[in-house]
């Protein structure tokens, strides 16, 4: 599993020009599912997502949370995380996780998500979705389950 996560100051996805989810302060984050994931990996991932301490306390160091910071959640399935590159100019997928799999993880990684974050936005799985942000510093970091 890998999850993008994007430091913002505000995010929103859009699916056919209608505004899906929208946040202000806190983390947009993209994720992908590979063909391997369970739901033991993403409640390891979704505790680090959720521990990350990435915004400025008062001495502009970067040592507080989304809870401390009242941040909120956009989460957005991308299963191009899974990009294989190594041959050719054409991506391979092969090691994405097939779709109803990976929209199981997908929806109970946002369900479990709901009982730590007061705001969580989504997109639309599979959907030729717009995606916007402010990227915060910039900051972003990509949490990978295979360095966990």
């Amino acid at each position: 599993m890998r999850f993008v996560i994007q430091r913002v100051k505000e995010s929103s996805v859009t699916v056919d020009g209608n505004v899906l989810g929208s946040i202000g302060k806190g983390f947009m984050v993209l994720i992908g599912v590979s063909e391997d994931d369970t739901k033991e990996v993403a409640d390891k991932m979704i505790k680090k997502l959720i521990g990350m301490r990435i915004f400025q306390d008062e001495n502009d160091k970067t040592n507080l949370s989304l809870a401390d910071v009242g941040g909120e959640l956009l989460l957005i399935s991308q299963f191009t995380l899974y990009a294989d590159c190594r041959k050719g100019n054409r991506p391979s997928f092969i090691h994405a996780g097939g779709p109803d799999m990976a929209n199981e993880l997908y929806e109970y990684i946002i369900a479990e998500c709901k009982k730590h974050v007061p705001k969580v936005e989504r997109g639309e799985f599979g959907a030729d979705m717009k995606v916007s942000l402010v990227n915060d510093g910039p900051f972003t970091v990509i949490l990978d389950s295979a360095d966990l």
